[in-house]
């Protein structure tokens, strides 16, 4: 039987912005590669043989990147919405490309998220139970800002809350579903259709076998700049292991063709894309330089994203900041508190300093 996935990778990722304004979120360099590359690798190393990638947004992106998939030992096949659809609607739109038969599983997995959990298990309980679909589930401190999923004793779901100031549950969603292929071909075609809202409510409702699978493993949804820096160091590090990372796990990464001074320090998980300089007595700590970025000497880039192509003058310091593509930062400047420079920003010499006490 192949086993088969379906990625939904068509949101435009506005909580990055700059970061996607030219780029999906799905395809930003986590850790060197795209965060997709690390979902396609898990789903590889899970067994998975053929994925159908659910796209929208700057859909082109993804077949100029992964094109047939056999790279990464896979068969990729993309679909692209016209309309948004929603998640249940998104997974529709690619039903006809799968081969599954009616009562076969298929892996279907959100484009932002990042996690270590077991597939290959969460397959089995799938497969023990004969459920109709069965939620990766993860539980959090503080449910107030996620909707829950209240179990019962033998794993059940019983229903699917909204976001509420006491939650009866801190487990939550985590975005990998297992689906029975029949349950895809159920949802209603061409219009938006919510699986969170619409699709498991209404299985629940009918007294459907609705499984939570709970593996408290790491797991970040990667939708904001300091997500996305944590994801990434905590690849680097090797804090959640992938098979797609482009090196040895450590304090940093660097990737060919960078130029990294020998007396400049990469700490924290940093990493340094493909034709990067880091000049003397530069410190980039916890940060992500995407491919062709340039920092001067002394600067300090801390838990920091800074775009491709762009430049850092020397004695900068970020911290907290976001640089889109193309910007240019001279000398002196002092960018912090979450400051974001859109792509071609230029800011001239001069002790500019940015930060919350300012804004």
């Amino acid at each position: 039987m192949t086993l088969e996935a379906v990625l939904l990778v068509g949101g435009q990722g506005t909580r990055l912005r700059p970061l996607t304004i030219a780029t999906p979120k799905p395809m930003l360099a986590v850790a060197g590669v795209p965060l997709l590359t690390h979902q396609l690798a898990r789903l590889a190393a899970a067994g998975v043989t053929h994925a159908v990638l659910g796209t929208s947004y700057q859909a082109h992106v993804f077949a100029d990147h992964f094109g047939d998939g056999s790279a990464l030992g896979l068969e990729l096949e993309y679909v692209t919405e016209a309309d948004p659809l929603g998640t249940g609607g998104g997974i529709r739109n690619v039903a006809d490309r799968l081969r599954a038969g009616p009562d076969d599983p298929v892996l279907v997995l959100n484009g932002d998220v990042l996690s270590g959990h077991s597939l290959r298990t969460q397959l089995a309980e799938h497969r023990r139970v004969g459920a109709t679909v069965t939620l990766h589930l993860v539980e959090v401190t503080d449910a107030r800002a996620f909707g829950c999923v209240p179990l019962d004793a033998d794993g059940r779901v019983t229903a699917f809350l909204e976001k509420m100031d006491a939650p009866v549950t801190n487990l939550i969603n985590a975005g990998c579903y297992v689906f029975t292929r029949r349950l895809i071909d159920d949802i209603p075609c061409g219009r938006p259709v919510s699986v969170e809202r619409e699709t498991f409510p209404a299985l629940v409702a009918a007294g459907a076998r609705v499984q939570g699978y709970v593996e408290s493993a790491y797991w970040l949804d990667l939708g904001t700049p300091a997500a996305f820096v944590t994801g990434s160091a905590d690849l680097v590090t090797g804090k959640v292991p992938s098979p797609a990372l482009p090196g040895p796990a450590g304090d940093y990464l660097v990737l060919p063709g960078a130029a990294v001074a020998a007396d400049s320090a990469l700490t924290g998980g940093s990493s340094v894309g493909r034709g990067c300089r880091v000049e003397e007595g530069a410190w980039i700590d916890r940060s992500v330089l995407l491919d062709g970025a340039a920092i001067g000497g002394g600067s300090l880039v801390r838990s920091s994203i800074v775009g491709r192509r762009s430049t850092v003058g020397d004695g900068c310091v970020l911290t907290d900041a976001v640089l889109g593509d193309d910007v240019i930062v001279g000398a002196g400047n002092e960018l912090l508190a979450g400051i974001r420079l859109f792509p071609g920003a230029v800011l001239d010499e001069g002790a500019v300093r940015f930060s919350s006490d300012l804004a």
